[in-house]
């Protein structure tokens, strides 16, 4: 039986007059490896923190088995910006006294530490800063790691090497985290932090969606139930005060006792999606895009063309450029050679990481209502700022907070927000996972869904540009874009396989990418999540001009034919909604000729691309099938 490492009874703690721990009491057992998800503010921090002992709850016990050696790493970056990362890691001892340790050598190279141990850390990224943290409690002698989400700051692969070491861990592990694949890959066990309690779960993140599904399908029933019970009641109730003097006190007592018993309202959230502005058939050009910063050039001559519709997750090596490419898309960036060709009805909008843009000295309304006090969401229907912050997971408790001190999925939400208040039709995301709870990340891609707009992501939450995206595209630190038609899966296998000197020698793929006519000198462009005209949506998902020499991996056909068919379906649905709502208009302009005749040329236009679009479905589906 395994041992119990940190136990707590009947804890209590709470911040100003909100309880975020009641009477709970749970532990922690050596082999472990446990999750904690809950919505942002649910406590899961001082969770953790009381678990570490770096903070006291207001009641109740803790306690640390024996000589229980615990570490943990906090969201907060505490590192002294004056030391080098030798002095933070393995110290200011002579290099044999840690260099023949495999496991301090497999972390520092893991995390791709082992040629800066002479550099300062004040100049380093804050994802550099994350890996030195990382590392520094890693290489220590533990039984206990707790860590507070481990995987912010990272790019896909350092996540995915840090899921590998994990899993690998003999220790407790205990992690709060909003990424849901890093959940799936390590935990065993699922907490989830909600109303003052912590319910636990087995399995990872997927089978505690299933399991809490579960749960919330019985307690309705339950609540069902009740109402039942409480409407035979109140009409008892109800009857003249003889009949209720004639019956016993005890009933009377019970029935007010039910009445009461209403259960709170689970904290839930649906984020409003709002009608995206037309979008032409023209996007943006990029063509022979060079950037280059000092000596070092980031791009070199890309080629680009983005379409109407596209979904685009864009993946690479810390450094490689990836947000320096979303905004030379919108003219923020002067390249050093090439351009950006903007289509003259695109309306953008940025989701920057920083969120630097949100005034933090405005309270929240305040905030929205600089963008519009009334926005009309659906055909004569409006909302006020403060109905849509409500929507958006800001209760009117706390509309009137100053910016400045909300959490860091407050301010995600308000900023994600006010930029979908200004109606964009091309939505450039940056790490719009980083702050976000696992509610709201489900809430957004729902969102996302059902958005009619080209969507471009930067994440390093695979999860998330699986379920939202199409198109994977890789920056790779080369100075070249390529299509990755195998996902996140064959782009780490390209950095394994061939590292970052193979990758940058292989003869780089056109990563052209457009709405139709002819590409470049290597052949026909194609344009990821549509279809160019006068072929199927399937003879063109996975086409990139030039890529003659892409590794063939095991099972990625078959995975690229997956992802093509959920783009279809999205697509079908894309279509199927826009058919409905030109019948609608159609009808309302009976007596405009020249709408009329617009409306019916756009909806031909939508019917034949929508049977296009179903027999490349159908024949896709039948080719998996077979």
């Amino acid at each position: 039986m395994s041992a119990v490492l940190v136990s707590l009874e009947n804890v209590d703690a709470a911040f100003g007059t909100r309880a975020l721990l009641d009477r709970v009491s749970l532990g922690i057992s050596t082999g472990e490896r446990i999750g904690v998800v809950g919505r942002n503010g649910a406590g899961k921090s001082t969770l953790l923190r009381i678990i570490a002992g770096e903070a006291e709850p207001d009641a109740g016990r803790v306690v640390h088995a024996g000589s229980t050696r615990v570490g943990s790493l906090a969201q907060a970056d505490v590192l002294p910006a004056d030391r080098t990362v030798r002095e933070v890691v393995v110290g200011t001892g002579a290099e044999h006294e840690w260099a023949a340790d495999p496991r301090r050598r497999g972390v520092l190279a893991g995390l791709g530490l082992l040629d800066r141990l002479d550099d300062v850390l004040g100049p380093m990224s804050g994802g550099e800063r994350r890996r030195v943290a990382l590392a520094r409690l890693l290489v220590q002698d533990l039984d206990l790691l707790i860590l507070d989400e481990p995987t912010n700051h990272l790019d896909v692969e350092g996540v995915a090497w840090l899921a590998r070491h994990l899993a690998a861990w003999r220790g407790g592990l205990l992690v709060a985290t909003h990424d849901r694949w890093f959940l799936d890959e390590v935990c065993g066990r699922v907490w989830e932090v909600v109303d003052g309690r912590v319910d636990a779960y087995d399995g990872g993140y997927s089978a505690y969606v299933l399991a809490r599904a579960e749960r919330t399908r019985r307690a309705d029933a339950t609540e069902a139930r009740r109402q039942n019970l409480l409407r035979k009641e109140l009409a008892w109730l109800r009857r003249g005060p003889p009949a209720r003097t004639s019956k016993p006190r005890f009933r009377i007592d019970a029935a007010n006792d039910l009445i009461a018993d209403e259960p709170p309202p689970r904290d839930t959230m649906a984020l409003r999606s709002f009608a995206a502005s037309r979008l032409g058939k023209d996007v943006y050009d990029a063509e022979n895009l060079t950037v280059r910063i000092g000596d070092r050039t980031l791009f070199d001559g890309i080629t680009w063309l983005l379409g109407p519709g596209d979904r685009i997750g864009l993946v690479g090596v810390n450094g490689a450029g990836k947000t320096t490419l979303l905004r030379a898309l919108l003219g923020d960036v002067v390249p050093d050679g090439g351009r950006v060709k903007v289509g003259a009805s695109v309306r953008p909008a940025l989701l920057s990481q920083e969120v630097a843009e949100l005034p933090a000295s405005l309270r929240a309304l305040e905030a929205v209502e600089q963008v519009g006090r009334v926005l009309e969401v659906e055909r004569g229907r409006e909302r006020s700022a403060g109905q849509l912050l409500e929507q958006f997971g800001l209760p009117s408790s706390r509309q009137w907070t100053r910016v400045g001190d909300l959490s860091g999925g407050e301010r995600r939400r308000l900023q994600l927000l006010r930029l979908l208040m200004a109606r964009p039709n091309v939505l450039l995301l940056d790490e719009p996972t980083n702050d976000l709870d696992t509610d709201t990340l489900t809430a957004l891609e729902d969102l996302l869904d059902s958005w009619p707009g080209t969507l471009v992501v930067v994440s390093h939450d695979r999860y998330f540009l699986e379920r939202t995206c199409d198109v994977t595209m890789a920056l790779l630190g080369d100075g070249h874009l390529r299509m990755l038609p195998g996902g996140i899966e064959e782009y780490l296998a390209r950095r394994a396989a061939a590292g970052s000197e193979a990758a940058a020698s292989a003869p780089p793929a056109r990563a052209t990418t457009a709405t139709g006519g002819a590409g470049g000198a290597g052949g026909a462009a194609v344009r990821p999540g549509g279809t160019a005209p006068g072929t199927t949506a399937s003879s063109t998902a996975a086409t990139v001009t030039g890529a003659a020499t892409r590794p063939a991996l095991s099972g990625s056909e078959l995975r690229a034919a997956r992802k093509e068919l959920t783009r279809l379906e999205r697509a079908l649905d894309r279509l199927t909604r826009r058919e409905q709502e030109l019948h609608h208009a159609l009808a309302e302009a009976a007596t405009d000729h020249e709408r009329l005749l617009a409306l019916d040329a756009e909806l031909r236009a939508v019917v034949a691309d929508k049977d296009n679009t179903e027999e490349a479905w159908l024949t896709l589906a039948a080719d998996l099938e077979g």
